[in-house]
């Protein structure tokens, strides 16, 4: 079968231009590539178009319409999902652009297809009774809840990310006087956060317990799971919701059913901003 030339452009795209020179994350790989298998889906389906036949000159402004507005009507899409779909094809079209000029009238043309206002979503966070009472849950006479409990209290701590918390390693961790993590966020930029004093006595004795002090073990995850496998954060998120509904039980006060790691995140920055501290400082 004879390659065309979007095949060729789509694998250097997702396999070379993506992880090599932009040092994208793996999970917005994985976004960009799941948005193109869907859009390959839909030129199948709908339009008679077969993937293996497909190439640039047939995408269009007209066909990237069509397309979301497909991903709107039939498949019942909001606008932020249908401006992550469109986002990975804009990304494709600057990529191809420079790669390829002769295509430069028609990637203009795609790229100023406009992404859709969505709804402000409110700012969720937890008033600081209830984050004390949350991180309470864990019962620290047991591994697990220790691994539970220093978690969620790291989350808080250093309003970390949850893919950030995830990919902690244990040379990410500094026990010194004042324990400090270096945390690596988007577009792969690192920053050291100090963590307060009951924090890191909790993740000395975790890591001290689960043996995980000793140099040796620099390159491990610092979470894992029962498999010893790294946490991920449908994992993290199950954790903290478990003990969401646990505090719930115990009447504890604005813990809700719907939420999420990123939650802990904002109660952190509400409560520096409440404290008086600088918002640029905060940021």
């Amino acid at each position: 079968m004879k390659e065309t030339d979007f095949a060729q452009y789509l694998t250097q795209f997702l396999s070379v231009y993506l992880p090599c020179q932009v040092g994208s994350k793996r999970n917005t790989q994985i976004a960009y590539r799941d948005s193109f298998s869907l859009f390959l889906r839909y030129c199948r389906d709908q339009e008679n178009l077969l993937p293996e036949k497909l190439t640039v000159a047939k995408i269009n402004r007209d066909l990237i319409l069509r397309f979301l507005q497909w991903l709107e009507e039939e498949r019942n899409c909001k606008a932020a999902t249908r401006n992550q779909r469109l986002a990975a094809i804009h990304s494709f079209f600057s990529f191809l652009m420079v790669e390829e000029p002769q295509y430069i009238q028609q990637s203009q043309k795609i790229l100023a297809i406009p992404m859709k206002k969505t709804d402000t979503v409110p700012l969720m966070y937890l008033p600081l009774d209830s984050i004390k009472g949350l991180l309470e849950q864990p019962d620290r006479t047991t591994i697990q809840g220790k691994r539970d409990a220093v978690l969620l209290s790291l989350l808080y701590d250093t309003g970390a990310r949850v893919q950030e918390l995830v990919d902690l390693k244990v040379c990410d961790v500094a026990l010194n006087d004042t324990v400090t993590i270096v945390l690596t966020g988007k577009g792969g930029k690192s920053r050291i956060v100090p963590v307060m004093r009951p924090t890191g006595e909790l993740l000395k004795q975790y890591m001290e317990g689960s043996g995980l002090a000793s140099p040796v073990y620099g390159r491990n995850p610092l979470f894992t799971n029962r498999s010893n496998k790294p946490l991920t954060r449908a994992g993290v998120t199950y954790i903290l919701k478990k003990y969401a509904a646990q505090a719930q039980a115990m009447g504890i006060k604005d813990i809700s059913d719907e939420i999420t790691p990123h939650w802990l995140r904002h109660s952190k920055a509400m409560h520096l901003l409440q404290s008086g501290v600088n918002l640029v400082y905060i940021r």
